[in-house]
């Protein structure tokens, strides 16, 4: 099932993930819909925080990115609880986007390699599994959710401000991705 995703403003995008079990009420329904959903909205990753739901789960698959990037190719996995618990080698700019904040495209400045402890969707434990790349980006966004944290964050301040306007267009629902999205509440007037 193609589930709405939550758009910038959204309040569950700042929560920080609670650690979810094995016996998370229909888990394995859940990441079925995730990835349907990731793919039906043309992702590479979706974290639950995008689906409304503040848990630390996230799905990543970069093989989109497989031509240009080896260790992109066949790369499809499940993170649950995932743990950074190392990151390496320079910072490097890239462009990103998120279906949390369609439309806009930045560049971001994300260590090159990074240390992962997680449980896979068979809630089997690794531990220190190390990502490179174009890999490591996409699960580094995606962490970054499971924390409550959008990429617009790790912009400078000039950036963010000057991008002000197209995140208020976001918030209040001025714009067709082309998925269902979900708006952030706005405040009720007394």
């Amino acid at each position: 099932m193609i589930l709405p995703i939550t758009v910038y403003g959204h309040p569950v995008l700042k929560k920080k993930g609670e650690q979810i079990d094995k016996n998370y009420p229909d888990l394995d329904k859940l990441i079925e819909d995730m990835f349907e959903t990731m793919y039906y909205s043309n992702g590479v990753g979706l974290a639950a925080q995008q689906i409304n739901r503040a848990i630390r789960l996230f799905i990543v698959d970069a093989a989109p990115y497989g031509e240009e990037y080896p260790e992109a190719k066949d790369f499809k996995k499940v993170f649950i609880n995932a743990e950074i618990i190392k990151t390496e080698g320079e910072e490097v700019e890239m462009e990103e986007g998120c279906l949390s904040v369609p439309e806009i495209r930045e560049y971001v400045k994300r260590p090159e390699t990074v240390y992962l402890n997680y449980h896979d969707e068979n809630f089997v434990l690794h531990k220190g599994e190390k990502f490179d790349g174009v890999t490591a980006r996409i699960i580094q966004h995606e962490f970054d959710h499971t924390d409550g944290i959008v990429f617009i964050e790790r912009l400078p301040n000039i950036r963010k401000l000057l991008l002000k306007r197209k995140l208020s267009d976001i918030s209040n629902g001025k714009i067709d991705p082309g998925y269902k999205i979900i708006l952030p509440r706005k405040k009720r007037k007394k």
